[in-house]
């Protein structure tokens, strides 16, 4: 194995909550790291925390990053008129001359639909049911397309919902936004945001062209299940309960009760070697109050 891919030194564009995960991770591991944001306060916010940033719209600054990078993360959701990464990326790739090792698309498990409780593996049909969803199927489809005619190596990976530091019920407790929003037969796999890094770092160290992966927990389960067993963990009383289509549920909250699956990270753990380290939300979260 090379050393550029032993200690990955990746090029995350889209330098939000897991781009900047991915970023200290790369540094702890000994290598090094550039995010992207458009932001010049996150930048400087960045580069404070010892994390190299760049403006995305500077062409010459990007190329740059691109020809130092021997990995590159697209975190940056979709936009109506496609990936902002891959537009930006493969002019950046063109002036740069060089080809990275690996290159990985944060998707979602939106593109999968509605499957009334059932389950979804990377090979099953893609059928959205959100504006949101269909979006993430066209960039997939684009990068893949991409990677194709370029020849680089581009793997997918479909995340459900992330949770974390400062991202979970337990906060929403704290602070008395948590709602309990039951919806009979609803269920879906989550997964804490240390377990996504370390499946996209395991994925550099064994690239396969065109994979797609799921990223999960193991065990899918209903969101007000979580709900009462993080208020039963903190000893504060169950929050009151509220319909999922009561205005006080945020837009991006209903979307998650908008379909009902469950996730297989079968292929994942087999071809990849990865395993949570919080293979249920109980060990998630009883990990957040350590």
């Amino acid at each position: 194995m090379s050393e550029a891919v032993a200690v990955p030194s990746p090029l995350v564009f889209g330098g939000g909550w897991l781009g900047q995960a991915v970023g200290r991770e790369a540094v702890r591991r000994g290598g090094g790291v550039v995010l992207t944001s458009r932001d010049v306060e996150r930048r400087a916010a960045l580069s404070a925390e010892g994390l190299a940033a760049v403006d995305p719209d500077e062409a010459t600054a990007l190329a740059g990053a691109v020809a130092g990078a021997s990995a590159i993360l697209v975190c940056a959701p979709p936009e109506p008129d496609g990936c902002p990464g891959l537009k930006a990326l493969s002019s950046a790739l063109s002036t740069a001359g060089v080809w990275p090792d690996w290159i990985g698309y944060v998707s979602s498990t939106a593109v999968y639909g509605d499957r009334a409780g059932g389950w979804a593996f990377e090979d099953s049909e893609l059928n959205a049911a959100s504006l949101e969803g269909a979006r993430r199927v066209r960039a997939e489809r684009d990068w893949l397309d991409a990677g194709q005619g370029m020849g680089l190596t581009v793997q997918i990976f479909r995340l459900p919902a992330l949770y974390g530091p400062g991202r979970s019920p337990l906060d929403r407790l704290r602070d008395g936004t948590a709602r309990i929003v039951r919806k009979p037969g609803q269920v879906f796999n989550r997964v804490h945001v240390d377990d996504v890094v370390s499946g996209l770092f395991a994925s550099m160290a064994r690239p396969r062209p065109g994979a797609a992966y799921i990223l999960c927990d193991d065990e899918p389960a209903p969101a007000d299940m979580v709900m009462e067993g993080a208020a039963r963990r903190l000893g504060l009383p169950t929050p009151p309960e509220v319909d999922w289509h009561d205005p006080s549920v945020s837009e991006t909250m209903r979307r998650f009760y908008l379909d009902s699956k469950r996730l297989s990270n079968a292929r994942a753990k087999a071809e990849l070697g990865w395993r949570p380290r919080y293979p249920t939300w109980r060990e998630g979260l009883e990990a957040l109050l350590t």
